[in-house]
């Protein structure tokens, strides 16, 4: 129930609000002819899970309702009874609108616990089928490293594979940094999307905090996820690990200061250091990628071949999800900042290479150069530039908010008596 709690803030993350597009408004080029493009926010706590997700633009209204039942794996306590009941393939195939009267619990205790035992426990057989293929039983890892297998349950990159299946598959077989799950994407031929502007064939990263993690020196130490983010605290003379999900920042004395001892605004500064720096590349590598992908725009309006444009294509498509590796990630790079700096680093210097090569195409093609660009320094102007009718989609929003999930929830109240509601106190 604490995970309600959206006050928190630290200087770039926490449980609040923030409109990302509004705040970063170059990702709205960046995911143009991609449901991103529409709505991103930062995320909130698991008890918002439900509404959240109902709530944006991404999962469409009644006119639109785009997205597979897969988007809904790692939202509700509901989907492992769905997935035994229907067969894992089955859900997968589903449409998300369909299964919305289903799914209707927020991230709860037996996402991660056995309701008996109470001891750790998977329930998504996406991330069994990752180590399976590396080789690796889920039964064999040891409580500690449980302690960050049950969030890399969710907090994960993963892609539907199959056009029909959609089946939730997490992209391991090489490894978990960028450069190993790039060549995994490149070695199948997926993509998310190809994209409005560029006509790149593009990868959208999720959230590859578990990944991300893995390559950073907490990791290494055999630190797990729950260590920082429900360190230990006692009641009664009873230890037991504190289930208000949320950032360490907010708990330093009970996270960070637990192995180091310098002072709590020492430690903060420590990490807004680090994410300072990151923060500057990211920012270089949106500009760089948004500016690149409004320059193939105009080099392939001006009788840019597919000969000329396909390797800068790759370069585009490689530069974008090397950013998005670190961007989706929750906690700004932090959880490995070294690794970070490197993966932001040959981002940046992939789509520099892009807008080199772009420009001997406009020079090959009578192009006056530096190609003027547009004005993107809004969400709303990015948006407009992209083609996106917001207002219309939020109508369609607001109906399906109204009418259909009223229902959903209706139908829920009858199957199950009562619904908990979930109201901050």
């Amino acid at each position: 129930m604490n995970t309600l709690d959206t006050n928190y803030a630290s200087k770039y993350g926490g449980s609040v609000m923030i409109d990302l597009l509004e705040k970063y408004p170059e990702m709205v080029v960046l995911w143009a002819g991609y449901s991103f493009s529409k709505e991103y926010n930062q995320a909130r706590g698991h008890a918002h899970a439900i509404n959240d997700i109902r709530n944006i633009l991404r999962t469409g209204g009644v006119q639109e309702s785009p997205q597979p039942a897969t988007c809904w794996t790692c939202k509700s306590t509901d989907v492992p009874r769905l997935m035994n009941e229907m067969g894992t393939a089955n859900f997968y195939k589903s449409e998300w609108f369909d299964l919305g009267v289903q799914v209707i619990n927020p991230i709860g205790c037996q996402d991660c616990h056995d309701p008996e035992t109470m001891n750790l426990r998977i329930t998504r057989p996406a991330l069994v089928e990752a180590f399976q293929r590396r080789g690796k039983d889920i039964n064999e890892f040891t409580r500690q490293e449980m302690r960050s297998l049950v969030c890399a349950q969710c907090h994960v990159e993963y892609y539907f594979k199959g056009k029909e299946d959609k089946y939730l598959t997490y992209p391991w077989d090489n490894g978990f940094s960028a450069d190993e799950m790039e060549a995994y994407y490149d070695n199948v031929d997926f993509i998310d999307w190809t994209h409005k502007l560029s006509r790149a064939p593009m990868l959208k990263a999720q959230h590859p905090d578990y990944e991300l993690f893995m390559t950073g020196i907490h990791a290494k130490r055999g630190v797990a996820c729950a260590d920082c983010h429900m360190p230990y605290k006692s009641e009664g003379g009873v230890k037991f690990t504190d289930h208000h999900i949320r950032s360490p920042l907010s708990n330093v004395a009970n996270t960070c200061q637990v192995c180091h001892r310098q002072e709590t605004q020492t430690l903060m500064q420590d990490v807004y250091d680090r994410q300072d720096r990151i923060e500057e590349l990211k920012r270089l590598a949106e500009k760089t990628i948004a500016a690149a992908h409004i320059e193939a725009k105009i080099a392939w309006e001006n009788n840019a071949t597919e000969v000329e444009m396909k390797p800068i294509l790759k370069l585009i498509r490689h530069s974008q999800w090397r950013w998005d590796w670190v961007a989706a990630a929750n906690g700004l790079g932090f959880h490995a900042p070294v690794e970070a700096l490197r993966v932001l680093g040959t981002s940046i210097q992939k789509g520099e290479e892009a807008r080199r090569m772009l420009a001997v195409v406009f020079v090959k093609h009578g192009v006056k150069y530096p190609v003027q660009l547009p004005d993107i320094s809004t969400k709303k102007k990015a948006q407009e530039f992209v083609g996106l009718e917001i207002d219309k989609l939020k109508k369609d929003k607001d109906e399906l908010l109204k009418t259909v999930v009223v229902k959903w929830d209706e139908d829920a109240k009858k199957r199950q008596g009562s619904l908990i509601e979930y109201k901050p106190k």
